[in-house]
């Protein structure tokens, strides 16, 4: 395939000045458009671009710049040792050819020296450079853009743990991150609210913007914090003071009396930083500080010094950072997939990219409605985001970086799959029309391909071996056209299929057999009726002796009893809604759900209710308490903490409300946080849970 250079020579223009102007709005508007890992992402693809088209690498690329311009406001400052920034490391992988890079130089210049690593947390805030003359703090300065800063003196003065003494009488100067907790931001961000102001976007910006003050005063309301973490200069006669290490000269800095983030770790091989790298990318968020990855540096200060530094980097040290969950892409294409409610669903394409530790390749784009107001088209570049339990999505379109090559993207006027007209549904009792749209056609192939997808979910009926391009083919072959069908396989409809030996169809044909003794929870939920969900389906099964005293011991009998429930009573249970009642009333009065019950059994599904029973138990410390989960979770899976919470008497829902009782928070939440501040609903954390639990 022909490489266009020209293309290639726009985007790597279009890069560069993008990432320019996200640099200029970030470190000397203070006006950040993007985050860092946003930025991160673009500046990662323009380096594979100029790697691989070096001729195209220019004098002034952004990739050649350490940090960003001063501000005109304060004075510029000439640094007296120039300040550098690490490489950046994304995985295991890049880890190990920086480590042979480091063996083989110390091979060459130091094989007698031992070959340690010092692993500290990279710290999410505003580098800042502080000058000590015989002891006294004599100036303070940000980074610039290495070679030149800005003078800050008077607003560091206001950060208590920034020492105005040092303990011993040294000329020195030292580097360290200045930061805003994540407490003290959100208290900021309350108070800017209050008066209408524009809200910090994170710590790293919040620290940016109090230091960056003309007046002191303001800087001094704000309790910043600061970490100090290196020794650029130290004037000495007695060499004996001078650090051997890293670690004696973190020790050295604690010595001197400032505040150096004790979570930092001796490693003796990249095993040991691996370990390390992991350990805090899942403890991360429980800090009060932002951490977005590791410092990784050799330990011994002799070997730092013979390795030096590359024409824009330490060798001897590297920066590790976590998954990003936000990074750009580019949208190749856009499908439309028709799921199992007939519902037409948009589907980006993505050129893979690595977002919170997995590849995504895809991203839903909901309805017609979403891709309207995101302004999207093929052909754009994107901002993706994953955080906690959110599924990926695209969440901005950065349109500087559009060529006029891009296409407008239409809904089809027909199902893709039956070629069937479309439709919107009315909802709520002002009959407004649906966001989304929908094939007419109830036996679309698309809808009875999702409807069986579902049913046989591990959450349904988890038969083992029928998966989506099985359950085509059963399909696509005439084996099988409705759920039920699955029970009255055999081994000879499957043998002469593509893809099934004699093994694999007695294997399928022995996981149906199991799959047919199931709990009524999951049975519910296999039958995929609407607005009828995991949650809802426990709920059910919780209150089953107050929606009927007979016993339900296969598919009819559930019919009998649930056909003849109106609306009102299953309203009368805690945590169903309007629309679930509706939807179960609607599907257990139509003919064709009844037929299909009697077929399924027929095939001898049996439904035990032993569980459903036990969760109606009035006992367990949750009792009748509502729980929602967010985030990332530590030392618990979600399926077993929502087992957990069900079986101490609560239940788990998908969306905080008034009802909510509990909001339980893990790493990265997802928006259901702020939600539940808002309405006041409890938030605990893992350890609390625990708490509770023992």
């Amino acid at each position: 395939m022909l490489i266009n250079k020209k293309k290639i020579k726009e985007r790597i223009v279009k890069l560069s000045a993008e990432i320019n102007k996200l640099r200029y709005e970030y470190h000397v508007l203070d006006k950040p458009d993007a985050t860092d890992e946003i930025y991160d992402s673009l500046t990662s693809e323009l380096c594979a671009l100029e790697e691989a088209y070096p001729e195209f690498k220019f004098s002034d690329s952004p990739t050649q710049r350490i940090g960003g311009q001063a501000l005109d406001k304060f004075q510029k400052i000439k640094h007296k040792v120039r300040q550098w920034s690490f490489s950046d490391l994304f995985n295991f992988s890049d880890l190990q050819k920086w480590e042979e890079k480091v063996e083989k130089l110390r091979d060459k210049f130091l094989p007698e020296e031992k070959l340690e690593y010092v692993c500290e947390l990279k710290i999410d805030g505003l580098k800042v450079i502080l000058n000590y003359k015989n002891g006294d703090f004599v100036r303070g300065a940000t980074r610039g853009d290495g070679l030149i800063g800005e003078d800050v003196t008077e607003n560091l003065k206001t950060i208590f743990n920034i020492p105005l003494k040092l303990k011993k009488p040294i000329t020195c100067i030292v580097v360290g991150e200045c930061f805003m907790g994540k407490k003290e931001l959100e208290r900021i961000n309350a108070l800017r609210s209050k008066k209408n102001e524009l809200l910090f976007a994170n710590s790293r910006n919040a620290a940016a913007g109090s230091i960056r003050q003309l007046d002191p005063k303001i800087a001094a309301k704000r309790r910043l914090d600061c970490f100090i973490y290196d020794l650029d200069y130290l004037d000495l006669t007695d060499e004996t003071f001078l650090p051997k290490t890293q670690i004696e000269e973190l020790t050295l800095l604690q010595e001197l009396g400032f505040h150096v983030n004790d979570k930092y770790h001796l490693c003796v091989n990249i095993k040991e930083i691996q370990d390390y790298y992991l350990e805090w990318s899942k403890k991360k968020g429980y800090e009060d500080y932002g951490i977005d990855g590791v410092v990784i540096k050799i330990n011994s200060r002799l070997l730092q010094e013979k390795l030096g530094y590359t024409g824009k980097a330490p060798r001897f040290g590297v920066a590790y950072k976590f998954p990003a969950e936000k990074v750009t892409t580019v949208v190749e294409d856009i499908s439309v997939q028709v799921g199992r409610t007939g519902a037409l669903t948009p589907v980006a394409h993505l050129r893979p990219v690595a977002v919170a530790g997995s590849i995504i390749s895809r991203a839903t784009l909901h309805n017609e409605a979403e891709i309207e107001r995101l302004n999207l088209k093929i052909g754009d570049t994107v901002i993706i985001q994953k955080a906690g339990d959110v599924i990926p999505e695209i969440t901005g379109v950065l349109k500087n970086l559009r060529n006029g090559k891009e296409k407008q993207f239409l809904m089809p006027k027909k199902c893709p799959i039956c070629g069937s007209e479309i439709k919107r549904n009315f909802i709520g009792t002002k009959k407004e029309e649906s966001a989304s749209i929908y094939c007419a056609n109830p036996k679309c192939f698309a809808v009875e391909k999702e409807k069986i997808i579902h049913f046989v979910s591990k959450k349904g009926f988890n038969i083992d071996g029928l998966g989506e391009k099985i359950v085509e083919q059963l399909i696509g072959e005439g084996v099988i056209s409705d759920v039920a069908e699955i029970f009255e396989l055999e081994k000879g409809d499957l043998e002469p299929l593509e893809r099934f030996a004699e093994k694999s169809a007695d294997n399928l044909i022995v996981a149906i057999e199991n799959s047919k003794k199931i709990s009524l929870e999951k049975f519910l939920y296999a039958l995929g009726i609407r607005y009828v969900g995991e949650e809802t389906a426990l709920l059910i099964v919780k209150n089953i002796n107050l929606l009927t005293s007979n016993t339900i011991k296969n598919p009819n009998d559930l019919w009998d009893v649930f056909s003849k429930i109106p609306q009102e009573r299953w309203l009368e249970i805690n945590g169903i809604g309007e629309k679930s009642a509706k939807s179960l009333v609607m599907w257990f009065n139509d003919p064709e759900h009844y037929a299909l019950l009697k077929k399924m059994e027929k095939s001898g599904i049996i439904i035990d209710i032993v569980y459903g029973q036990s969760l109606g138990q009035k006992t367990g410390k949750f009792q009748d308490r509502v729980f929602v989960l967010t985030g990332e979770l530590k030392n618990w899976t979600r399926d077993v903490v929502k087992d957990i919470i069900r079986k101490e008497g609560g239940s788990v829902s998908s969306a905080v409300s008034a009802k909510t009782d509990f909001l339980l928070l893990g790493e990265n939440p997802g928006s259901k946080y702020g939600k539940a501040k808002e309405l006041g609903v409890k938030i605990i954390q893992e350890d609390q849970f625990e708490a509770i639990l023992k």
